[in-house]
């Protein structure tokens, strides 16, 4: 096996490009087997294994337990020797998000989309920050823009917001937004609430099909009320809907919510009353953090991350994408919480969770 073997990340769902690293079995130079599990990688639909195809040494190992990485991109190669150096990896044809100068910071977007956007003359700015901006996205937005414009359609206004979801979290979020001030609410989209009704006096337009009309009459921002306590993919869904509508999704803090200075929040970040987010921490794109909620310093959320009311996080704590935190949970200094874990309500964690693990409600961590 003269030349290193690329392993690369395999397509588990037609329709998402990316994957988590849930798990990572091997570490570099490290000997493998054919057949020897190496890592696990999972969608919001679906989980797989990779596996070694042969026999081999593992080199240019470049990701991490929590990184989401794109189909076809290389995880490592395996090499004939462990002192053998491993090639620099091709860029997928939809490859990972492009870092350059070029874009501006927070944005994920990959190449040929990166490619389309500025051969359109498109400001990047108006592009989604969070999920991966590909190329079928940037054609959407486009989309608007080859159309024949109306004569007096109106401009971006920056204060009109729509609201999708109309349950228990929705009604939190029109509170929270009428305490901002800052935003008029246009209304709430709901694929399950028949339109012309109203929540807390605010009116249903529609379900998701109603975003393009909404777009084209100058509303640009929206706010994702689906909680997803139960199915953290319906919440993911909804950010995916309104980023390929060409909605952007700002971050709201609640007038009665502490957050630091040196704090720092992403887009389509929720802070809601009474909570608290110390110095130097990060909370990640999607990311929630519920009534009286406390996050310390140095803490980091990754995205989409659910902190539920009333939980407790200690110093320098880290939350995987996609975790979900319970109500009254008490999570102790350094602690890490793997991608993807639910810790129950009144659990106390003491050690690290893994990916994907559950902790049950009211148990002390580890049992």
């Amino acid at each position: 096996m003269p030349t290193p073997l690329p392993v690369r990340v395999p397509l588990l769902n037609p329709n998402e490009a990316e994957a988590s690293l849930v798990a990572l079995e091997v570490k570099e130079k490290q000997r493998v087997s054919r057949g020897d599990l190496l890592a696990v990688l999972e969608t919001t639909k679906s989980t797989g294994e990779l596996n070694a195809e042969t026999d081999g040494y593992v080199a240019g190992l470049r990701a991490r337990v929590g990184d989401v990485l794109h189909a076809g991109e290389v995880l490592c190669y395996l090499a004939s020797s462990p002192e053998a150096e491993a090639p620099q990896p091709e860029t997928p044809v939809d490859g990972p998000a492009v870092q350059n100068a070029d874009v501006p910071g927070g944005l994920r977007i990959t190449r040929p989309a990166l490619a389309l956007a500025q051969s359109a003359g498109l400001d990047l700015g108006r592009l989604p920050h969070g999920p991966l901006v590909t190329e079928k996205m940037v054609r959407q937005l486009l989309a608007p823009q080859e159309a024949p414009v109306e004569t007096g359609s109106p401009e971006f206004d920056p204060g009109r917001l729509v609201i999708y979801g109309g349950g228990g979290h929705g009604k939190s979020l029109i509170d929270l937004i009428r305490a901002l001030g800052t935003y008029r609410i246009e209304g709430v989209v709901d694929d399950g609430i028949p339109a012309e009704e109203s929540i807390l006096s605010v009116p249903v337009l529609g379900g998701g099909e109603c975003l393009p009309g909404l777009v084209s009459r100058g509303v640009r921002l929206a706010v994702n009320a689906v909680g997803g306590i139960g199915n953290i993919a319906s919440r993911i869904k909804v950010f995916e809907r309104l980023a390929q509508a060409g909605l952007a999704c700002p971050t709201v803090v609640h007038p009665t919510a502490l957050v630091e200075p040196s704090a720092v929040l992403a887009a389509g970040v929720q802070i809601f009353p009474h909570a608290y987010v110390g110095s130097s921490s990060q909370v990640g794109f999607g990311a929630i953090v519920n009534t009286g909620a406390i996050v310390s310093h140095d803490c980091s959320l990754g995205e989409f991350t659910n902190i539920s009311p009333g939980a407790m996080l200690a110093g320098a704590v880290t939350v995987g994408e996609r975790a979900l935190i319970g109500m009254g949970v008490t999570i102790n200094l350094e602690v890490k919480i793997g991608a993807g874990a639910r810790v129950g309500n009144g659990a106390t964690v003491k050690g690290d969770v893994p990916p994907g693990g559950v902790v049950r409600a009211g148990a002390i961590w580890p049992e």
